[in-house]
Parts: C-alpha cells; structure tokens; sequence
C-alpha cells in the first residue's frame, strides 16, 4: 500500500510534469533541458512553433462567430442589456490578457531562461545537498493548481452542455477551450516558480532552525554556515524580484479577468433566481452557481500562493530572533546574525504587481469586498430589469 505521503509527492511530481509537457505541446515554453548541464537552452524552433501555433489560434477565435445563440442568452440580453455591455467588457479583458501573456513568453524569455537556470542551479549545488524533509504545503498547493486547470476547463464545458448554444461549430469550440487552457498554463508559470521559491525559503528557515536548536544545547555553530544561508536568501530574493517583474503584467491581467468574470457570473446568478420559474433546475444548479466557486478557488488559490510565500519569508526574521535571545560568545558568529537580521529588516518576500498592490489575504479579502459591491451596485442600477414581466 503507497504511503499517503508519498502518494501526494507523485502526485504533486506528475502534476508539475504534466505542465511542462503541456506547455512544450501547446509552444508556451520555448525552451529545452540539457540533462548533462541541468540547464535551461532557448529553442528557435519551438519558439517558431509556439508563434504559429497561438496565432493562428487567436485569428480564428476572432473570426465572426457563425454559431446561434441559446435561447436563454437571447432572453437575458434582450432584458438586460447590461449584462450583455459587461460581457462584452470581460471578453476584451480576456483577449488583452491572453495577447500580452504570448507576447511577454516571446519578449521575456531569454530573463526567464536566466531566472530559471538560476533556479536550478540553486537547486543542483546548494539546496538537494541540504536535509529539507517533507515539504508538504508545497506538494498540495502544486495539486491544487494542477486540478483548477482541470476544473476551469471542465466548468466552462459544464456550462455549455447545460446551456447549449443554437449551431455550433465545433472547431470554434475546440479553439476558444485550448485558448482558456493555454491562459491557465501560463499563469501556473508564474505560480509555480513562486512554489519553488516557497520551498527554498522554507529549506533556510529550517537549516536556521537547527542551528538555533544546535546553539541552544551548547553545541557550536559555524558562522559560514549562516554565511552561506544568508547568500542564498539573498539571490532568492533577487529572483523573487525578477519573477514577479516578468509576470507582474499578466497577473494582473489575469486576475483582472477572473474578478470581472466573477462579477458577471453573480449578477446572472441573480437573474436567473429571481426569475427561477423560466429556467431548468440544471441551470439554477450546475450552469452558474459551479463555475462561480470554481473562480473564485482559483483567485484565492493565486493570493493564497503568493502570501504563503511572504508569510515564510516573515518567519526567517522569527527565527533569527532566537539566535540573539540566546546571545553567542562567537563574535563572528554574532555579526553573520546581525547582518542577516538587518537585510531581512530591509528587504523582504512580498509580491507587488505592477507597482499598484502586493498580492496576499489582506489585498484577497479587499478583492472580494470589491466584487461584492460591484454586483450590488449592479443591481441597483438596473433593478427595473432583474424581474421579467
């Protein structure tokens, strides 16, 4: 019988091996692995593949769309048509966000092949020699984001099963879902490469830990040791800042797409309740309410993803706090402390996309007040509307 353990390491293994098969499929990872150097090279072709690929996928989502619409969006635009001015809003979110996303993989890979190669490279001579233990929180957040690529898919198919369109054209629906994925995958970048920084950090503080528990028994403690974390901690900040400079525009984008899409998905919602006895029960049920949660699982996923990051990197300033509570005769052991104590007091693990916000629970729960007024706000202003006659 598979531990449970270790059935979530393979899990969590398949799943980050299954995005980057997908992104090399779909030519959103332009880039192929040395196994010799463990490094990272950039591939024109699969650079010309992705390009050809995408855009072509992109003209023909921009094609008139020669499908019919469903009755049920008929009847709701033709009796509010708000909703059909704030989808046509979220549609045009939504293509400005999966356009810059194809543009910045072209623009920026040759600082993300620097940044991931720095990774690795972290990874190869420092952090696989280091004792970790079993990272949990790393290998359930790496599933989660794997399923909600699943379910984003799966809830929009949902959708339209429940509430089919006239005529439809199957390539037409083939490219627009392949679109929605590839936009998932992307993001998932960024994500994970937040995930693996995560776990580094999370590796010092540990180390750190037990040096602390080391110094505290009496034991000694060599200051290159908390030399050498204090390096590492330093070129990970320094790719933490990197990251999230190359993806800062497509985050907020995304996220951009996600809160306006919840807001839409609410404010139907309450439509479709208010005039419960015009529709299916599979409507009422499955159509909209499924999709609502699915979104708002990934939002909070991605905040939640970010903050856990912040968080640990709060924690290293914790725990360098108990190497000074104890006090230490070594005098250079005691500058190393000091000096790490003063740079975690002067940079620190946050996420700030685009200069306008940092990405945690505090900014989260802001978020959701936000769509929440916005769907009242949109009830008010077309109240007359919500009660068919």
């Amino acid at each position: 019988m598979v531990k449970p353990n270790r059935f979530r390491r393979r899990l969590a293994h398949f799943t980050l091996k299954a995005t980057l098969y997908g992104s090399w499929i779909l030519g959103l990872f332009p880039f192929t692995f040395d196994p010799r150097k463990r490094q990272l090279h950039s591939s024109r072709w699969l650079l010309a593949y992705g390009l050809v690929l995408n855009t072509s996928l992109l003209v023909i989502s921009l094609l008139p769309a020669s499908e019919e619409r469903s009755p049920v969006k008929v009847e709701v635009y033709e009796r509010n048509p708000l909703v059909k001015q704030i989808e046509f809003v979220v549609e045009i979110i939504s293509l400005a966000t999966t356009l810059v996303s194809h543009l910045r993989i072209i623009f920026e890979r040759k600082k993300l092949m620097g940044l991931l190669n720095e990774l690795l490279q972290l990874e190869n001579r420092h952090f696989s020699l280091l004792e970790t233990g079993d990272c949990e929180r790393f290998d359930k957040y790496v599933i989660q984001k794997g399923l909600l690529i699943i379910l984003e898919v799966g809830s929009s198919l949902l959708i339209y099963l429940v509430i089919p369109e006239g005529k439809v054209v199957l390539m037409e629906v083939v490219v627009i879902y392949v679109i929605q994925f590839e936009l998932l995958l992307v993001v998932s970048h960024f994500h994970m490469a937040v995930l693996y920084i995560y776990r580094f950090v999370w590796t010092i503080n540990g180390q750190l830990l037990k040096l602390a528990n080391k110094m505290r028994r009496g034991e000694p403690v060599d200051p290159d040791r908390v030399h050498l974390l204090l390096q590492l901690y330093v070129r990970l900040l320094d790719l933490n800042d990197r990251l999230a400079s190359i993806y800062d525009i497509q985050i907020t984008l995304f996220m951009a797409t996600l809160m306006a899409a919840n807001i839409i998905i609410s404010y139907v919602l309450i439509i479709l309740y208010i005039n419960n006895s015009r529709y299916s029960i599979l409507i009422m049920i499955l159509g909209i309410p499924q999709s609502l949660i699915v979104n708002f699982w990934d939002l909070w996923l991605s905040i939640a993803t970010c903050d856990l990051a912040e968080t640990t990197g709060r924690k290293t300033s914790t725990i360098l706090k108990l190497f000074n509570d104890m006090g230490s005769p070594n005098k250079e052991l005691e500058q190393r402390i000091t000096e790490f104590t003063l740079f975690c007091s002067h940079r620190r693990l946050r996420y700030r996309h685009c200069g306008l916000f940092y990405v945690n629970y505090e900014m989260g729960f802001h978020m959701i007040i936000t769509n929440i007024l916005y769907v009242l706000f949109l009830a008010q202003f077309d109240y007359v509307n919500l009660k068919y006659k």
